[in-house]
């Protein structure tokens, strides 16, 4: 049986990249090694992370007054090395609280300066994203999570300030096309649309660095890794081979634009059923909010006993990792760049045979 993968990360990848990766697991570019034991400083890993810099340029149109970075450490050090980098003590940055992984940002980034919450949803469970408010004329930056995997909001328009952005897009990115020169900083875990986990994709204008004061460590200043080139130490090597190959895929694939408009396909189709369903009832509580990455909804009030038999349903279809996020609970479907159209159209089938039976 088939298996559909709405699981939340690590997530789904194209069939191709896989079948590529797997490959070169064993016998990489015919060279009789594995990709997993060649030398990160090689003629062969050399080509793949220009490459890999190449594409990434290429697919977000990035200028050279950008840096492209393949790090470690997750998103979540990128709470603290954005703040360390960009902000002084003296200085304050502003923050939009729109769920669990920008509070915890906010929280890495008082480290390093003030931190100023300019609008939060948490009062309301983070069902939406904060319009209307002001972002001080004086901050260095405005933080944003741009997709939030764990409650299904997503912004869709960027706030109106003159003030810089600084975004984790671990869970949008490269699914639509990207204002760059909005941003002096763009980071994103690799493990929803890019690749597999292990991998950290920054993006960071290089006038933007080298104006705090404080000693940053080596292995966390980002000039350090723009200076070797994402070499400084031993990178990830298989999950920068695998995001090339993901940049390559989306390439041929139409780019940012195809990407935006497949995702909204697939999320139109899915929240159709999720708001038609006597069963389901949606948790974003703005429509215009709900995310094209992550579609969150429950059972309708007084269903909440059918939600094992309605994951039972979606087993047995092959629709795997539905389960809504351990703090929220309900259900969760992540439809990534490489999720299928034919995916989604499975998993609203069960949603209606589930009606038919239960409803």
């Amino acid at each position: 049986m088939k298996k559909h993968n709405f699981s939340a990360g690590p997530a789904i990848l194209p069939a191709s990249v896989m079948e590529q990766a797997a490959q070169a697991a064993v016998d990489f570019n015919g060279i009789g090694l594995s990709i997993l034991e060649i030398s990160h400083r090689s003629p062969e890993f050399s080509a793949v992370l220009d490459e890999a810099e190449i594409l990434v340029r290429d697919i977000a149109q990035l200028s050279e007054d950008y840096a492209v970075l393949f790090l470690q450490g997750g998103a979540s050090s990128q709470f603290f090395m954005t703040a360390m980098n960009l902000l002084n003590d003296n200085e304050m940055a502003a923050y939009v609280d729109t769920g669990s992984w920008s509070a915890k940002a906010i929280k890495e980034a008082k480290n390093f300066g003030k931190v100023e919450a300019v609008a939060s949803s948490k009062e309301q469970n983070y069902t939406f994203i904060p319009k209307g408010y002001e972002v001080p004329a004086n901050a260095k930056y405005l933080h944003l999570t741009s997709n939030n995997t764990i409650v299904g909001t997503q912004f869709h328009s960027w706030p109106e300030t003159k003030v810089p952005f600084v975004a984790d897009m671990s869970s949008d990115i490269f699914s639509r096309p990207i204002d760059v020169e909005r941003f002096d900083l763009i980071y994103a875990g690799a493990q929803k649309n890019i690749g597999p986990a292990g991998l950290t994709l920054v993006i960071v204008r290089k006038e933007a660095l080298g104006k705090v004061s404080r000693n940053i460590p080596t292995m966390l200043d980002y000039r350090t890794h723009i200076s070797k080139k994402s070499t400084f130490n031993t990178p990830p090597v298989f999950s920068i081979y695998v995001a090339m190959l993901t940049f390559r895929w989306i390439k041929a694939n139409g780019g940012l634009q195809a990407m935006a408009k497949k995702n909204a396909a697939k999320a139109q189709l899915l929240y159709q059923e999720v708001d038609a369903n006597p069963l389901f009832t949606g948790t974003v509580t703005d429509k215009a909010d709900r995310s094209h990455m992550n579609a969150t909804f429950v059972m309708a009030p007084g269903k909440e006993e059918l939600q094992a038999s309605f994951l039972d349903m979606c087993k047995e279809a092959g629709c795997v990792g539905v389960k809504g996020h351990r703090s929220v609970g309900g259900f969760r479907a992540s439809i990534y760049n490489a999720m299928d159209i034919g995916s989604v159209q499975v998993l609203v089938d069960v949603m209606k045979g589930f009606a038919e039976q239960y409803g």
